[in-house]
């Protein structure tokens, strides 16, 4: 038997111009020859943090400095240079991604039961008790107002100024991150297995039951479609209206979570593998891999990085052959990478945060609505800018 045929599997047959396969160098060039004559990423920088990042994924402000949290409760700030510029700790470990408002205001929960509001500068601006731990990374909607859910079973939505504008009971934890649509309807996730769709005003528009915990983050592709996954193993798609479009079986129960690609096709990190499926939900194509999917996966034009747990970040081109990796020294990916506007890719491992530079086109995000986790670097999460 063949090395390919060894090491992957297929699901189904594919069609679209994205066919996004680990190729035979994802697994048999993994540990031998074929990996060696990958094409390397530079590491512009490297910094050993204080303490492990144990989800925090890195956002990035317009200005280049790079904000994660930590299992030591801190939230960190790094120059674009790769200095580190503050430290802000609190009471315990940060798995929520940080936010970036458009004044530069950073905003994150953490398992202290508080989210905070912090200064371009690391000064404290406010913080908000809640009643549980908050795991959720934040939304920003266009009129500055902040979303998040809590392990004490509710949505807040907050005012720029740290109070509340209104607060949705569910019927359990929510640490989904919700996505916010264009005309400003929020959706979000929760373990009571419900996918919850509400106005600006905090008004229930409607809910779909799903058949099992949702603990990954919605994306919204450019029609209004919304996609998600929920640990029952399935991909689902809801028309804005709430009614289902269509639902895929994947098998997947990892809370990483979709992206689109600029032709509306959804690409998925599956326990061990990736698949990439069509806008109509109707075929998939899955390669499997030796080692979990460290995080969502990014879109840039022409490729897609994944990071692989244990390993390295890799970019692979639409026909699926592998185009280059980045090494990180062999700390476990935690978190998904960021790409910045000038093709920077940032990534977690562990105790270290990397820059990374392509060895070929420094690549921006992909113009599509949601090219990586929570939608653009600056982790709005909302369509649009």
């Amino acid at each position: 038997m063949s090395c390919i045929a060894s090491c992957f599997q297929w699901s189904a047959r594919v069609s679209g111009r994205w066919l996004l396969i680990l190729s035979s160098l994802l697994l048999c060039g993994f540990a031998g020859q074929a990996e060696n004559t990958l094409p390397l990423a530079t590491h512009l920088w490297v910094v050993k943090l204080p303490a492990p990042n144990t989800g925090s994924v890195p956002a990035l402000a317009p200005d280049g400095t790079v904000y994660t949290g930590l299992f030591d409760g801190s939230m960190m700030a790094v120059s674009p240079a790769g200095k580190t510029r503050w430290r802000f700790k609190t009471g315990l470990e940060i798995e929520s991604s940080p936010a970036i408002g458009d004044d530069g205001t950073i905003y994150f929960g953490s398992r202290d039961r508080h989210f905070y509001a912090l200064t371009p500068e690391g000064k404290l601006k406010w913080q908000f008790a809640t009643g549980g731990w908050v795991d959720s990374s934040p939304a920003i909607a266009g009129d500055g107002t902040v979303y998040f859910g809590s392990w004490d079973k509710a949505f807040y939505a907050l005012n720029p100024d740290g109070t509340v504008k209104w607060k949705f009971p569910t019927g359990d934890i929510v640490d989904s991150s919700p996505a916010v649509a264009a005309d400003g309807t929020i959706y979000f996730g929760s373990h009571d297995k419900y996918f919850y769709a509400l106005n600006s005003d905090g008004s229930l528009r409607w809910k779909f039951k799903s058949g099992g915990e949702i603990v990954s983050s919605p994306a919204i592709g450019a029609d209004g479609v919304i996609y998600f996954t929920s640990l029952d193993g399935s991909l689902y798609a809801l028309n804005p209206d709430g009614t289902a479009r269509w639902r895929l079986h994947t098998g997947n129960w990892t809370r990483t979570s979709p992206v689109l690609d600029t032709e509306g096709q959804v690409i998925i990190g599956v326990t061990n593998g990736i698949d990439t499926v069509s806008a109509d939900g109707g075929k998939i194509q899955r390669r499997w891999a030796d080692f979990m999917v460290g995080g969502s996966a990014a879109v840039v034009p022409g490729r897609i990085y994944v990071a692989l747990s244990w390993f390295s970040l890799f970019a692979i081109a639409p026909d699926g052959h592998t185009l280059w990796r980045a090494n990180l020294d062999g700390h476990n990916v935690t978190a998904s990478p960021t790409i910045g506007p000038d093709g920077c890719v940032y990534v977690c491992a562990e105790r270290m945060l990397f820059a990374i530079q392509p060895p070929d086109e420094t690549l921006p995000p992909a113009n599509s609505p949601w090219p990586m986790f929570r939608a653009n670097p600056r982790h709005t999460g909302r369509v649009g800018k």
